[in-house]
């Protein structure tokens, strides 16, 4: 049973728009390359929430996808920038928060 909370409501939203913001990729011209990765690591990311077999577990995925949304955001190409930012900006709250680097009550 999956307990439903703010921490994976956050990761589960900023995966998803990490995998939208890469089949975006995918569909538009320019980089591919960076689409294709972008959609194997947020796929990645949003399954190790779930599946405990997941290679290298959620915080590694969550750090790669991270980065992932950070080289997208700098080669960019012709789609938009505000569901990268916002995939960037709920992953990164969710690090934060996993991590205890900021605690909130009834978040975290």
């Amino acid at each position: 049973m999956i307990t439903l909370s703010w921490l994976l409501i956050i990761a589960l939203v900023g995966g998803a728009l990490a995998l939208v913001d890469g089949i975006r990729r995918l569909r538009g011209r320019g980089s591919s390359v960076v689409g294709i990765i972008e959609v194997v690591v947020a796929a990645l990311f949003v399954l190790s929430l779930f599946l405990p077999g997941i290679p290298f577990g959620s915080l590694v995925l969550g750090i790669a996808t991270l980065v992932v949304l950070v080289v997208a955001l700098i080669v960019r190409g012709r789609t938009s920038l505000a569901v990268t930012i916002a995939a960037i900006v709920l992953v990164a709250l969710w690090l934060v928060l996993v991590n205890r680097w900021l605690v909130i009550p009834g978040i975290n």
